[in-house]
């Protein structure tokens, strides 16, 4: 636990003083120096980042695996999976729900100054965005090749290979215990090597915080504070919600949880990554009590189907662009935007500031110009901040929940 603290607080420090140099750099150097600077400095995020991306791959697999063998049987995998997508669900359709109804409330488009926009980051995501087919769902959610899902870090294609491995694994008894035992392993020690990639934390929360405040300075936090201010609201109805949920379903060991999962949302926070910390998380959940069988089986799942502050980002933003534009959508229309992203996002696990990209996509089917994405491209990043953070609790507390509605909650 002392070890614990001292990360976070180097984490703490780190984000300090990335502000610091960062506004320090901003207002003396050239602008052609600043571009280098945020270039190089951000190598310490990457560095970290795919550290990170290194353990995830073998991470899902072999627990998602072992976690299904150890529920022992094709009913209990249905069980717990039914559960779970239930939570999935209704959290994403609360969270794409308030959204909308916030947005509509304070108008944030309204107060977005269209001189801001960022034009150039805008072209760059409208050549990532695809136009949303079933075809290409299906191929986003089913692999080719295992191989070819692992080394991309393609989690969603990971997911469905495990259930199957897992199932089939299950299914022909004594045979596949050496293989479970094996995995087994390899899990505990890609957990092991955890701790040593979340040394090299503080350095990557360094850089991701110096760069962006170096390239946009403090000044972004005055064109766009109203818009941030009102996500902010929209975030903190979403914790309130989610956070009573638990205490119904926790009682009083939901403080406990939430000082178990604080480093792992620091982490997230600062480096605007749920998925830098998904391996940290699958330990601190275990601490907490919940069985490796549970967490092993629900937490990849969730970072697939429930990224809760995502899912509230894409109606805020999509609608926000919209009011910028002055296009009225009326209440059906914006009913169907919501349904639209509840499943185009759903295949889009994995792809680099994906939120964006599902709302690029969103904006073009519903005639926005998809262009305006560029005008909250400048504040997106302190968005992703905390969207990044509740999309790590959202799942935090789909694990926990599943855990005690199955009595394998340790107390």
């Amino acid at each position: 636990m002392v070890k614990q603290n001292r990360l976070t607080l180097y984490i703490l420090v780190a984000m300090v003083l990335g502000v610091m140099v960062g506004y320090i750099v901003h207002h003396n150097a050239s602008p052609g120096f600043l571009t280098s600077f945020a270039d190089n400095i951000k190598i310490l995020t990457t560095i970290f980042l795919r550290m990170v991306q290194m353990i995830i791959a073998p991470l899902v697999f072999s627990t998602l695996v072992v976690g299904i063998a150890k529920l022992g049987d094709l009913k209990a995998v249905g069980r717990v999976g039914g559960k779970a997508l239930l939570w999935f669900i209704t959290a994403s359709l609360a969270s794409l729900l308030i959204g909308m109804l916030l947005v509509n409330f304070f108008e944030p488009g309204s107060v977005i100054d269209l001189s801001n926009a960022d034009t150039s980051g805008a072209q760059d995501l409208i050549g990532k965005t695809k136009v949303f087919s079933i075809t290409n769902f299906v191929e986003h959610v089913f692999p080719k090749s295992v191989v070819e899902a692992m080394a991309t870090n393609e989690i969603l294609q990971l997911v469905v290979f495990s259930i199957f491995f897992g199932i089939a694994a299950t299914s022909i008894g004594d045979y596949a215990k050496p293989v479970i035992k094996a995995l087994d392993g390899v899990a505990h020690i890609i957990l092991k090597m955890v701790n040593y990639v979340m040394a090299f934390a503080p350095l990557g929360v360094f850089g991701a915080i110096a760069a962006v405040i170096a390239i946009k300075g403090l000044e972004v936090f005055r064109f766009y504070g109203l818009y941030l201010f009102y996500f902010m609201i929209g975030i903190i109805v979403l914790w309130a919600i989610l956070l009573l949920v638990g205490f119904m379903i926790l009682k009083n060991r939901m403080p406990v949880l939430l000082r178990r999962i604080a480093q792992p949302l620091l982490i997230a926070f600062s480096t605007t990554s749920s998925e830098a910390v998904f391996p940290k998380l699958t330990e601190e959940l275990e601490r907490f009590g919940c069985k490796d069988k549970i967490v092993a089986f629900i937490l990849p799942l969730g970072y697939s189907f429930n990224l809760d502050g995502s899912m509230m980002y894409m109606t805020f933003a999509s609608l926000a662009i919209a009011q910028a534009y002055g296009i009225h959508l009326d209440l059906g229309t914006q009913i169907t935007m919501l349904l639209v992203l509840m499943l185009t996002s759903k295949g889009i696990a994995g792809v680099p500031r994906a939120s964006l990209v599902v709302v690029t996509a969103t904006l073009a089917m519903f005639n926005i110009p998809p262009e305006g994405i560029a005008l909250i491209l400048p504040i997106d990043h302190f968005c992703d901040m905390f969207r990044s953070m509740t999309n790590v609790l959202g799942n935090a507390l789909a694990t926990t929940a599943v855990s005690k509605w199955e009595g394998e909650l340790e107390s």
